[in-house]
């Protein structure tokens, strides 16, 4: 259980709203104990700014698994890849995922993530998104339908996983390394302990 001098007590039941193994792990990594229960909703085209849809979704999932329980603190997230300011989600088959690295190869894109957490008992909610920009060097093709193969393209915001195999894909970033995995880390702690703030244990 993580520990910080702002909180006098551990943390309340973290219910986790997204069945993503990656944000999963993330938690497991910073040492907060929590259970899964995906929304399991039908995820909309964007239509608003990527960062106001990934936070209008996040909040969404983390509101529908909310009304589920009676306390708790319950997390939901959204990612999504945008490159000249148009948003790429997760590729629809192979063809898609080499037509969406072909596209990132030598570029610079954002991923954005919107983030909210819900105070179940307190009805208090809180909801952000974090930018990260992510420089990609330029990818052979045989690299991309190589890694298209492998699998791990496949469920994920970009075609790919920083955390895996395209990490050598990735020249540089600016921002939160976790937030391109699928949670930023560090503004997830800051904004937990502020919700908790004077926030008896649920």
């Amino acid at each position: 259980m993580i520990e910080s001098p702002q909180l006098d007590d551990t943390l309340p039941n973290i219910i986790l709203a997204s069945k993503s193994p990656r944000r999963a792990d993330l938690l497991k990594q910073i040492g907060f104990e929590f259970e899964v229960y995906p929304s399991e909703i039908e995820e909309p085209q964007i239509t608003a700014s990527p960062a106001d849809a990934v936070q209008e979704l996040a909040l969404t999932k983390a509101r529908t698994v909310a009304a589920k329980f009676d306390a708790g603190i319950v997390l939901g997230a959204d990612t999504v890849v945008v490159i000249n300011g148009q948003p790429i989600g997760k590729p629809e088959n192979d063809a898609h995922a080499v037509e969406i690295l072909t596209q990132l190869s030598g570029n610079r894109h954002e991923v954005i993530t919107g983030t909210a957490l819900i105070d179940i008992k307190r009805k208090n909610e809180v909801v952000w998104a974090e930018k990260t920009a992510v420089y990609f060097r330029t990818l052979r093709q045989s690299e991309i339908l190589a890694y298209v193969r492998s699998g791990e393209s496949s469920d994920k915001a970009g075609a790919y996983g920083i955390q895996g195999s395209a990490g050598a894909f990735v020249k540089r970033i600016e921002g939160c390394y976790f937030n391109v995995v699928g949670l930023p880390l560090a503004s997830l702690t800051v904004q937990l302990w502020r919700l908790l703030e004077d926030n008896p244990k649920q």
